[in-house]
């Protein structure tokens, strides 16, 4: 059964910034972006390299290895990955940043 997870207080990520943080086991990365704020697995499907220090451009998050790209709206791959990643829902809250796991 899914519940959602308080991962931050409002304001707390910076635009442009992701937090790295373990829920249920799962490491996921929490982006700020000018796209809002979304939740994506924090491995890269391109190399298995971790995301979470990654560059956010927009609403795209870069993989720090071999510069993969993938949207963190939808976990699609834009460049030169070709597996999308997972995302989460995500909810701000009573001033908390949810996610859905």
């Amino acid at each position: 059964m899914a519940e959602w997870v308080t991962v931050a207080r409002e304001g707390e990520i910076e635009s442009g910034r992701v937090k790295l943080v373990e829920v249920g086991g799962r490491r996921i990365c929490v982006a700020n972006s000018e796209c809002g704020i979304h939740a994506i697995a924090d491995e890269c499907t391109h190399d298995g390299g971790s995301l979470d220090q990654g560059e956010v451009f927009e609403c795209e998050i870069e993989c720090p290895r071999h510069g993969a790209r993938f949207d963190i709206r939808t976990g699609r791959p834009t460049m030169p990955a070709v597996i999308p990643v997972e995302t989460f829902p995500v909810k701000v809250e009573g001033g908390e940043v949810k996610v859905e796991v």
